[in-house]
């Protein structure tokens, strides 16, 4: 069999995106992006350095008073006539959401109409951002605070989800009147340079929405630019403890939305044939490399067999293979490095104790040159195996056996994250109960549909700090101004 080829024609531009110039010179040499279902290159990608990064937030320092001083109707009208563009340009960008990342298009294609929904309501709130009048004492005066965009906005994507990662910080970020400078990793640079080309086809002025692909050399001189007045990092606990000890040079607040290693908890009253698609979603969804993944699955006694069985058997009748199959649940993940690591982390778990229910291979034959991982469920894993504790990022599922409810919470606990967790049972109660014992961003309760835009999203701990969506995140990207004046 021969895997279909990507439609390489539809990549943008691959130069950095500084205000309207697109430089073709790169100061930190070029990157070969590699698809990650061939192995095979899609293009040589310009990686920015300092000079480049120096330019984008001039650029978006030089645009920011006048767009936040824009009147809100017509900065609201711009990022709705984005929304469109990306909801017409949906074609092309679930193609490139597979060739950055080798996200099956049966996955992928919502990711369009998601990131323009994030735009359309965070332009909503561009005539909603409202101030508090303040009771004051002694004296007669008027007290009032008014929120103020901070200016000059540094956001850095991950490459599991980088369009809709745009929406989701850039969108609410430019709503609030701040400028930003998006830099896209190497590994999936495509999604967020084709939002940024639409942006200023929608009209919205250069500058504003800058793109600037770029590795550690570049994400270095963004965070420590002193034009920057904050940073949004998404991505891993190590590369977060980076970028905060670069911004204490110019004490830039840093918002942070970090890794997970999120408990499912099966109780023992749940119709486990209705839950399982939910218990499975973690090992499936992005190939089970998704922050929010629940890759920790913990059963209850009296049923911990039958799921093992079931979930043994649910695993083999989802397709694996070719991103551009529409068939495809499961692609690849992203890369031979994550390939290794993942195989590693997998050999240590049997060598901690767990048991190898499916998977545990790369695959071989018509998939040999990509980065296929065998879908992997490990049962009998102990909560304080390394494979438990830590955050695997591949399509890797730990089953775990609890007593009870007090047990349940105790092991979900029982990490350094804290960003999701989900609860399978038919007692309201207890649904209740255990949701406000677990110490979590979010939390589902008998099933899982995505994030709502209007709801708050962000972790505990160490899955980071700070929330997007709805008014939560806004206010991410605002701070208030407090204004006395005497009577």
């Amino acid at each position: 069999m021969t895997l279909i080829s990507p439609p390489l024609e539809l990549l943008p531009n691959t130069s950095p995106l500084i205000g309207d110039r697109r430089p073709t010179d790169s100061s930190a040499g070029m990157h070969k992006h590699r698809y990650a279902a061939t192995g095979q290159v899609t293009s040589q990608v310009p990686m920015a350095g300092k000079p480049e990064m120096d330019a984008a937030v001039a650029a978006a320092r030089a645009a920011q008073p006048s767009w936040a001083a824009m009147p809100v109707t017509e900065r609201r009208r711009l990022l709705m006539r984005l929304a469109d563009l990306i909801e017409a340009d949906a074609d092309r960008l679930t193609n490139l959401g597979t060739i950055d990342n080798g996200t099956p298009q049966q996955i992928v294609q919502s990711a369009p109409s998601l990131t323009a929904e994030l735009f359309r309501y965070n332009a909503g709130w561009t005539d909603r951002i409202e101030g508090s009048v303040i009771p004051t004492w002694p004296g007669d005066a008027l007290d009032y605070a008014v929120e103020k965009p901070f200016g000059v906005v540094a956001i850095i994507i991950p490459w599991n989800g980088p369009l809709i990662a745009c929406g989701m910080t850039g969108a609410p970020a430019l709503a609030a009147g701040n400028t930003v400078v998006i830099k896209p990793p190497e590994l999936a640079p495509y999604s967020a340079l084709r939002i940024g080309e639409l942006a200023l086809e929608a009209g919205i002025p250069p500058g504003v929405l800058n793109v600037v692909p770029a590795g550690p050399v570049g994400g270095d001189a963004l965070v420590r630019n002193p034009g920057v007045d904050k940073i949004h990092f998404t991505g891993s606990g190590a590369t977060a403890r980076i970028v905060l000890s670069a911004a204490l040079e110019t004490l830039t607040p840093v918002g942070l939305e970090l890794g997970g290693k999120s408990a499912n908890i099966v109780f023992e009253d749940t119709d486990i044939s209705t839950a399982l698609p939910t218990m499975m979603s973690g090992i499936i969804a992005l190939s089970g490399q998704g922050c929010i993944n629940g890759t920790r699955l913990l059963v209850q006694d009296r049923i911990y067999d039958e799921v093992v069985e079931a979930a043994g058997r649910f695993i083999t009748q989802v397709p694996i293979g070719d991103p551009y199959d529409g068939s495809t649940a499961i692609g690849p993940v992203v890369n031979d490095t994550a390939c290794q690591r993942i195989l590693g982390m997998i050999t240590r778990a049997t060598e901690d104790g767990a048991r190898v229910i499916s998977g545990g291979e790369r695959l071989n034959g018509d998939y040999a040159d990509g980065y296929f991982v065998a879908p992997t469920i490990l049962a009998d894993v102990p909560s304080d195996s390394y494979i438990a504790q830590n955050e695997v990022f591949g399509p890797v599922l730990s089953i775990l056996r609890f007593s009870d409810e007090t047990e349940a919470v105790k092991i979900a606990n029982d990490t350094e994250f804290g960003l999701a967790a989900y609860i399978q049972t038919n007692d309201l109660k207890r649904a209740h109960r255990v949701a406000d014992r677990l110490d979590v961003g979010n939390v589902w309760i008998n099933g899982f549909n995505g994030i709502p835009v209007s709801a708050p999203f962000g972790g505990n701990k160490h899955s980071g700090h700070g929330r997007l969506g709805g008014k939560w995140g806004i206010r991410e990207f605002t701070r208030p101004r407090n204004i006395w004046v005497s009577l």
